[in-house]
């Protein structure tokens, strides 16, 4: 009886701290303290975050102001996931969030109801990201046109379909280190913080384990396609063998030095790198150049 009442009070012991643990951890509002959003500053940032390609309703034209209104699915070995509408609509979109809450979204992965998110939504990458460029990317999403089109359910089975062990992934999987580590030139670490703070170029580029946490041993160096078809490239420098010119080239025009050209979701990635700065695109250029070479 007593290696029963003592097995009970360890299994309720156990749950609370995992309870405990699993809980959503959300931003520290200090980080956002002071910081006043640039709506221009924010629209490139939202190019390089690459918002558009995810959150543009399917069949409709990411242009200069695109629709936010969710939609395109995503599948994985978990589920079907569905964007959702981040127009600044006040009821479907996030119009009624405050700042706090869409920066908390963005870098926690954590709703105003106070839920984890789904790492469908790449909060883990932009956990890195300077609080004055999400701050800046939110004043951009603020003059973008409104949607009233209504949020999709994930389509996601027992137990994913649980979010608190959501908790439990992040902290096996969620870090701030950096893959590609300091000291860097200085257009290597900027290509950094565009590739693993805003772009999470990883998300695709990277294989996962079974929990569908990144291989950080295999950075960059390709993985299966979710869809099912085919693979993602490897585009560490043991396959990509191409010059900085050629992969700046690629980045804005999508031409390949084969004279082929992009295809998939790389069209909708290069809509949106074709929109910074060339300096940027060398700057991602140089840090592909540098990350390790995997097989």
């Amino acid at each position: 009886m007593r290696v029963i009442r003592a097995g009970f009070v360890l299994a309720i012991i156990g749950g609370a701290v995992a309870w405990f643990a699993t809980r959503p951890a959300s931003l520290d509002p200090a980080l956002l303290a002071g910081l006043q959003g640039d709506a221009t500053r924010g629209a490139l940032v939202f190019a390089a975050a690459g918002c558009a390609a995810c959150h543009t309703a399917p069949d409709s034209d990411p242009s200069d102001r695109p629709v936010l209104a969710g939609g395109r699915a995503f599948p994985s070995d978990f589920g079907r996931f569905i964007a959702p509408n981040i127009s600044p609509d006040p009821s479907a979109g996030i119009g009624a969030w405050s700042d706090y809450d869409l920066a908390n979204a963005i870098m926690r992965g954590v709703g105003p109801e106070g839920a984890h998110y789904y790492p469908a939504f790449p909060y883990t990458t932009y956990a890195k990201a300077d609080p004055q460029d999400i701050v800046d990317l939110i004043a951009h999403l603020r003059t973008l046109p409104a949607s009233d089109v209504e949020n999709q359910p994930h389509d996601v089975g027992f137990p994913f379909n649980i979010r608190r062990m959501l908790g439990g992934w992040k902290l096996l999987f969620s870090t701030d280190a950096w893959a590609l580590a300091d000291p860097l030139p200085d257009d290597v670490a900027r290509g950094r913080y565009l590739v693993e703070a805003l772009g999470h170029c990883s998300e695709c580029h990277t294989a996962r384990n079974v929990l569908g946490g990144l291989r950080r041993a295999q950075w960059l160096a390709g993985a299966p396609n979710p869809s099912g078809e085919g693979t993602i490239p490897n585009i560490t420098p043991a396959a990509l063998s191409w010059s900085a010119g050629d992969i700046v080239e690629y980045l804005t025009s999508g031409f390949t030095p084969e004279f082929d050209t992009a295809g998939g979701e790389m069209v909708d990635v290069i809509a949106n790198t074709a929109r910074l700065p060339e300096s940027d695109r060398a700057a991602i250029a140089a840090y592909l150049k540098a990350v390790p070479a995997v097989e």
